[in-house]
């Protein structure tokens, strides 16, 4: 789904990265300010970014109850997810005086941490061995920090770039664009949004109220994606809790819509305010293509977010090379 792949047909059969590729363990590269615009000028920034609108012209129109294709390696990363989900349901809470960051996610943390690349083995076949402990890189930034406990939109950004990566080895394909955000992508924010509640973990950098919200941000552009067009369903709409109740299992906005106010209490307008400004926005074409210019601007090209990424092979901190 980066350059690449975009020009290959769907249906071509094994598209194995030539042997020659080697693998390498993905490390921090951004140390200063300064070094931002290594960053913007990556090869590593190109393709996560064309991953996002790719992904964001996938589900456009689409509900999330819509028919698509589910590939093998779609239903392996589902599982990988599950086992996420059980492993939380065996680290249970324990008793501590502070009401936040429960320290249970530390062990839950370091299972993961030991596991990641036998999950990650899984969904990759044998032929792309090598390339695992790179992307298992990605997958153990995705899910929160054990130090901190805390969780934000840095880690949400290492998840899509798991995606991207296997994306880039051959694993998903083409024609799995739907099913990555409506089957995988979904299934890891309900295991996030599970984290986020069990051990009680704080935003990571959150802007408080006047962020767009405290953990995630790519569920709010690909879910308005997929309400552009929509025969009756307007921005101003998700303010609205009816709306939101009747049509949240069809749409990722409104699902998002629907756990801050499950999280949150007080009027909408003040414990959200960017999101308050954003209903009123005439249509759903506009906000998408808002939130993706806030996405570069609140996420992608903030220091504190971006010192964390990590830079391998298959997301290089190279400059772009022209094909």
């Amino acid at each position: 789904m980066a350059e690449g792949e975009r020009q290959s047909p769907s249906d071509s059969s094994e598209d194995i990265p030539p042997a020659t590729q080697s693998f390498i363990i993905p490390k921090k590269e951004i140390h200063t300010v300064p070094d931002m615009g290594k960053w913007k000028r990556s090869q590593a920034y190109a393709d996560y970014i064309g991953f996002i609108l790719t992904l964001n012209e996938g589900v456009k129109g689409k509900k999330l109850t819509f028919e698509y294709k589910v590939s093998e390696a779609i239903e392996k990363l589902v599982a990988l997810l599950n086992t996420l989900d059980r492993w939380i349901d065996e680290t249970p809470p324990v008793d501590q005086p502070s009401r936040f960051g429960n320290k249970a996610y530390r062990t839950w943390y370091a299972k993961l941490d030991e596991e990641a690349e036998n999950l990650v083995a899984t969904v990759v076949p044998t032929h792309l061995a090598a390339a695992v402990p790179e992307v298992a890189v990605y997958l153990k930034e995705s899910v929160g920090n054990s130090t901190r406990i805390d969780y934000g939109t840095g880690h949400e950004a290492a998840f899509a770039a798991f995606l991207c990566c296997l994306c880039k080895i051959g694993v998903l394909r083409v024609d799995d664009q739907i099913a990555i955000v409506f089957k995988v992508f979904n299934r890891y924010l309900e295991v996030m949004r599970k984290l986020q509640k069990t051990y009680r973990m704080e935003p990571a950098g959150s802007q408080g109220v006047w962020g767009l919200d405290d953990f995630q941000f790519l569920p709010f552009i690909w879910g308005s994606s997929q309400l552009i067009d929509h025969p009756y369903l307007e921005p101003r709409h998700f303010v609205d809790e009816k709306a939101v109740n009747e049509n949240h299992k069809d749409y990722m906005f409104l699902e998002c819509i629907l756990f801050i106010t499950e999280m949150k209490t007080g009027p909408f307008a003040e414990h959200s305010n960017q999101l308050w400004n954003i209903s009123a926005v005439p249509s759903w074409s506009k906000v998408n293509q808002g939130l993706i210019r806030m996405y570069k601007a609140e996420c992608l090209e903030k220091f504190p977010v971006i010192q964390h990424f990590k830079f391998g092979s298959l997301l290089p901190i190279h400059p772009v090379t022209s094909c």
